[in-house]
C-alpha cells in the first residue's frame, strides 16, 4: 500500500485524546476489524508512513508494535508489515473521503472548514414549511411513496428550468435525497466495473467516491473508451471557476457526437457573487446532457432535496433504482421545497452578499497571518483553493487537525494524483470563526515548518 493511500483512509485519526501512537493504533485497529484492511495487506514502512502523516517515526513504530502484540499485524525483517489473520471476504462498503469521515467522526472544539454547506436553515425555509402545513393536513389517499418525487416539486423544478431557458417537463425530473444520492443513482445506472469515467482534476470528492464504488476507472484525459463524463462548470468545486460558455458548448457537443453521457453538476450554480450570474444550463446545448441540482448549498444541507434532469427514459430507469433504495423522499420536505423554489433567486441574492463578505474576510486573514499561502479570489461558490508553498496538504491537514481546525487536502480531490500542494477551505463560517480558524492554521503551519515534535517511547525494534 502506498503511504498516501492509507493516509487518506485513516481520516481524522489524530483528533482524539492521548498519545499519537495510541490514536494511530486505534484507527488502524478499527480498519482491520471492519475489514477495510484485509488479511495479508502490506502496510507502509515506518519511515514512509511517518513522513506522510507528519509525525515522528517512533510514533508509527510504537503503533505497529502495539498492533503486533495484539496479533493484528505481523512484522518480519525483509518482508515488511502485513495485516494478520485469515481472509475475511469482501470488505464492507465504506468511504475513504476525508470530508465524509469528518461527518462520520465529529469532534468538539474543531473548527470545521472541510465540509461546506450553510450551517442553519434560512427564514425562507421556515416560512415555506409554515405555508405547506395546511396542504399537508388535507392529504388523503396518498401513502407518501413517490420514487420519482412528489408531483408538485417535479413541476416546480421543471418550471425553474424553463425560466432559465431550458424547456423541461415534469417527467424529465427525478427528485433525490440531495445531490449525493443523484450521483450515486447515476453511477449505479450508467457505470459498470472497469468503465472509464472522464472527470476534471481536481473535482468534487463525492463524485469520485460514487464512481469508484461502482468499479470505475477515473481519467482526466479524453480517450476512445470513455463511458461517461462528469463535470462542474459553474462555480467549480473546489476552485470556484466558471467555464466559459464556448467551452461548455464544445463539451456538450463533443459528448453528444461521441454518444457519451455527460453529467453537468449544477449543485453550485446559484452561488455566484453579486455581478456574477449563473450561466445557463449546459443542457441548452444538447438534449443528451444530464443535469444534477440540489438545494443543499443554496438553502440548507439538512433539507436533503436534490434532483436529476434527464430524458424521460433515463428518469424511468433511475426511478426503478430509487424504488429499491428508499421508495422516495420525505414528502413534507418536498412540498416545502416546491413552495420555496419560486423565491430561490431572491434567497440566493441575499446569501451572495453575505458569502462575498465571508470570502473577503477569509482571504484578508490568510494574507495577514499566512502571507506565503496563495488564495486567489473566486467569483462565487463556497471554497478557496489554497496553495501552500511547500510540503503537502495531506500531512499538513493532520497537523492542522491537532490544532483544532479541519481542512480538506487537495490530493483527495485530484484523481490524477496532483494537487498535493493544495487545500480546500470553505468560507461559510462566521467571520469570527474564520478568524479563529486562520489563527489555528497559522500555529499549525509554524509547527509544520519546524517539523512536528517527536514523542518519546520505550525502545522498540524497527522494521
Amino acid at each position: 500500500m502506498e503511504p498516501i493511500g492509507i493516509v487518506e483512509r485513516l481520516g481524522r485519526w489524530s483528533s482524539g485524546r492521548g498519545a499519537l501512537y495510541l490514536l494511530l493504533a486505534a484507527r488502524i485497529r478499527t480498519m482491520i476489524d471492519d475489514g477495510e484492511l484485509p488479511a495479508g495487506e502490506l502496510l507502509p514502512p515506518d519511515r514512509a508512513l511517518a513522513a506522510a502523516l507528519a509525525v515522528g517515526r517512533s510514533t508509527v513504530v510504537a503503533a505497529y508494535d502495539l498492533l503486533a502484540g495484539e496479533g493484528r499485524i505481523v512484522r518480519r525483517q525483509g518482508s515488511g508489515t502485513r495485516v494478520a489473520g485469515p481472509a475475511s471476504g469482501t470488505p464492507r462498503p465504506t468511504t475513504d473521503a476525508p470530508a465524509f469521515l469528518h461527518l462520520l467522526e465529529p469532534r468538539d472544539g474543531v473548527v470545521m472548514l472541510a465540509c461546506a454547506a450553510p450551517d442553519a436553515p434560512p427564514a425562507e425555509l421556515v416560512e415555506a414549511y409554515s405555508r405547506i402545513l395546511p396542504d399537508l393536513a388535507t392529504i388523503s389517499g396518498d401513502i407518501g411513496y413517490h420514487p420519482t418525487g412528489h408531483p408538485a416539486l417535479r413541476r416546480a423544478i421543471a418550471d425553474r428550468y424553463r425560466s432559465r431557458g431550458l424547456p423541461t417537463t415534469p417527467d424529465q425530473i427525478l427528485v433525490t435525497t440531495g445531490g449525493q444520492q443523484a450521483l450515486t443513482l447515476l453511477a449505479r445506472t450508467l457505470v459498470r466495473p472497469g468503465d472509464r469515467v472522464l472527470v476534471q482534476a481536481p473535482t468534487y470528492f463525492g463524485a469520485l467516491e460514487a464512481f469508484r464504488s461502482e468499479g470505475a476507472v477515473l481519467g482526466v484525459s479524453p480517450a476512445a473508451d470513455v463511458a461517461l463524463r462528469y463535470g462542474i462548470t459553474a462555480f467549480h468545486n473546489p476552485t470556484g471557476a466558471v467555464t466559459p460558455e464556448p467551452e461548455r458548448h464544445r463539451a456538450a457537443w463533443s459528448a453528444a457526437q461521441a454518444g457519451i453521457p455527460l453529467i453537468d453538476d449544477e449543485v453550485l450554480t446559484d452561488l455566484g457573487f453579486p455581478g456574477h450570474p449563473s450561466p445557463p444550463p449546459m443542457a441548452v446545448h444538447s438534449a443528451d446532457v444530464i443535469t444534477i441540482g440540489s438545494l443543499s448549498k443554496v438553502v440548507w444541507g439538512g433539507l436533503r432535496v436534490g434532483w436529476i434532469r434527464a430524458s424521460g427514459a433515463l428518469v424511468a430507469r433511475l426511478a426503478r433504482m430509487r424504488t429499491v433504495m428508499d421508495l422516495g423522499g420525505n414528502v413534507p420536505a418536498q412540498l416545502a421545497a416546491a413552495a420555496l423554489l419560486p423565491d430561490l433567486d431572491a434567497l440566493a441574492a441575499r446569501s451572495a452578499a453575505q458569502r462575498l463578505a465571508q470570502h473577503d474576510h477569509l482571504r484578508s486573514e490568510l494574507l495577514r497571518l499566512l502571507p506565503s499561502w496563495e488564495a486567489a479570489p473566486v467569483p462565487g461558490g463556497q471554497t478557496l483553493w489554497v496553495h501552500i508553498p511547500h510540503g503537502d496538504g495531506q500531512s499538513f491537514a493532520q497537523v492542522a487537525l491537532r490544532h483544532g481546525v479541519a481542512v480538506l487536502p487537495g490530493s483527495g480531490l485530484d484523481p490524477a494524483g496532483g494537487s498535493r500542494d493544495r487545500l480546500r477551505v470553505h468560507f461559510l463560517a462566521s467571520c469570527g470563526d474564520l478568524s479563529e480558524a486562520v489563527v489555528r492554521l497559522a500555529a499549525a503551519w509554524s509547527d509544520y515548518e519546524a517539523k512536528p515534535s517527536r514523542d518519546t517511547f520505550p525502545p522498540v525494534m524497527a522494521v
